[in-house]
């Protein structure tokens, strides 16, 4: 038998609040891992403290500079252009 408190939240309705808190979950765990893995400023080991301010700018420019950003620099910011140019341009 299922306890009350399983068949309140195991229902096909919850199933998308599910879904997003798990969604959001993983973005936040993601973003905390590339932060601690690759973050110029972020300095895990004992022996990286001790180093005291770095004055790494490449390193630093290439963190801010992922391939993500690199990608959608030059794009429209828009979902989709195709559909917005056609309804909006009179040329069409």
């Amino acid at each position: 038998m299922a306890s009350p408190t399983l068949k309140r939240w195991l229902r096909p309705e919850v199933y998308p609040l599910f879904a997003a808190v798990g969604v959001a979950v993983g973005i936040c765990g993601m973003q905390l891992v590339r932060n601690i893995c690759t973050n110029p400023e972020v300095r895990v080991t004992k022996e990286n403290r001790a180093a005291g301010v770095l004055e790494n700018f490449a390193e630093g420019e290439k963190y801010a500079e992922h391939a993500l950003r690199k990608f959608v620099r030059n794009k429209s910011p828009e979902i989709m252009p195709t559909i917005n140019n056609f309804f909006t341009d009179p040329k069409y």
